[in-house]
């Protein structure tokens, strides 16, 4: 095993066997669905259909002539029936076309490129594009813009992150797994995009049959399999591209910085879909687990169902439920209702019981130093709680607080159970305001 490490981080209970041997289950689509408008960084949509109007599966529904956007697809085939402010898992309210299913799953056009090596970088990338194909790993970035690095930046590297560091997830594991020709040919393209030599894909060792699968698939492709030490947040890009390469991308700077683009295998496996097979990204693989749930699964489940339905699939029990994340236990969002949609970010649906959550009163500091110790980012959260308490916000950014990555390994750790995260969230938002 090679592993150059990355400072700190946090190894939290994986719980990762309730579904680590799941094989992925296709749930049936629903009878409504809901397609948020907002699934990507970046500026909300703009619809392109009307109520009443009726729609063909992979359909674009929505899209933006802003630079940072993707757009949306018909997750099913069927009529416009509402499109209106909606609860929205991420935040608030946001704009969302429900479309009524006609359960005939009558696609559009789907366009194949087979023989896409005799094909472009350009012509590839508004494939990607059109195709509305973000990164999977959580952030949802568009994934044609982080292909196309400026000219002047020289990519020596393409690092796929298999890694998939937290707790109860194993979505990416199962897409390794169960289709790791489609994930080795998606980086065969992005390398050709790109016009590296060298891939690498970075697996932590707790996933042995990925790791095994994922090398088989790359046989005689020239991209490496590395295996990694189990340790969170490894799927960070900053930690990966130092525990793979050892290389530091500096303060304030992306990977591009240092040569290295980044993308999800699951990404890799969706660009193949769209590149060969012309499908658009209208589904998506979603571990539902946490032990207020009877039936661990994994699920591919269409964008736009309910997560109420997954759960109820997966014998959701609501009266041990304590709380319900989307995604991981560490980065990932309590849920204020169960009536928001899966969207392209959705990499877990958790219901967990008081037990799992382990609700602590918060005390004071006692200056350990702990926080301090885990940040893979070499940062100080204990200084940005400090200034958060006394609303100090503009002195947060002289301690390089937008370099967090907001992985929560401060606040796992802490003895005291101060809510670091939370206090940097709202540095955050306090230093993006203060500069409008």
């Amino acid at each position: 095993m090679k592993f150059f490490g990355f400072k700190g981080g946090v190894h939290p209970p994986e719980n990762k066997i309730q579904t680590e041997n799941a094989a992925i289950e296709v749930l049936a689509a629903p009878k409504m669905v809901f397609i948020p408008l907002l699934q990507h960084i970046g500026v909300p949509l703009v619809p392109s259909v009307e109520i009443g109007e009726k729609v063909l599966k992979g359909q674009i529904i929505a899209d933006s002539e802003a630079f940072l956007s993707v757009p949306v697809h018909a997750s099913v085939s069927g009529t416009v029936k509402k499109i209106e402010n909606l609860p929205f898992p991420l935040m608030g309210n946001v704009q969302t076309i429900v479309i009524e299913n006609d359960e005939q799953d009558e696609w559009t056009h789907l366009e194949k490129n087979p023989e896409w090596k005799n094909m472009g970088k350009d012509e590839l990338l508004k494939i990607i594009r059109t195709k509305g194909i973000v990164g999977l790993g959580g952030a949802a970035f568009p994934t044609h813009i982080k292909l196309n690095p400026p000219a002047d930046v020289k990519i020596n590297h393409l690092l796929l992150n298999g890694a998939e560091c937290e707790p109860y997830l194993n979505s990416d594991n199962r897409v390794m797994i169960e289709e790791p020709l489609k994930v080795i040919e998606g980086i065969k393209i992005m390398k050709h995009i790109l016009n590296v030599d060298s891939a690498i894909i970075g697996i932590e060792d707790n996933k042995p049959e990925a790791i095994e699968a994922m090398k088989k698939a790359a046989s005689g492709t020239g991209i490496e399999v590395m295996p990694l030490k189990t340790m969170y947040p490894q799927g960070g890009e900053k930690s990966l591209i130092k525990a793979t390469l050892n290389i530091e991308v500096p303060s304030g700077k992306l990977p591009s910085a240092v040569g290295v683009v980044v993308n999800n295998t699951t990404t890799a496996a969706a660009i193949y879909d769209a590149i060969v097979n012309g499908l658009p990204l209208i589904d998506k693989v979603v571990t539902v687990t946490g032990k207020a749930i009877k039936h661990p699964k994994n699920v591919r489940a269409v964008i736009g169902t309910p997560i109420s339905l997954i759960l109820e699939n997966c014998g959701y029990d609501e009266s041990e439920v304590e709380k319900i994340v989307m995604g991981g236990p560490m980065m990932g969002m309590a849920q204020l209702t169960l009536e928001v949609p899966v969207i392209k970010g959705t990499s877990g649906l958790l219901a967990l019981t008081k037990k799992e959550t382990n609700y602590c009163k918060p005390k004071a500091c006692i200056g350990c130093g702990k926080c301090v110790d885990a940040c893979p980012m070499s940062l100080e959260p204990i200084m940005y709680a400090r200034l958060a308490e006394f609303s100090q916000w503009e002195e947060l950014a002289k301690y390089h607080l937008m370099d967090c990555i907001e992985c929560g390994s401060c606040a796992y750790i802490c003895p005291a159970n101060r809510p670091l995260t939370e206090a940097i969230k709202i540095g955050k938002a306090k230093l993006r305001s203060m500069k409008k």
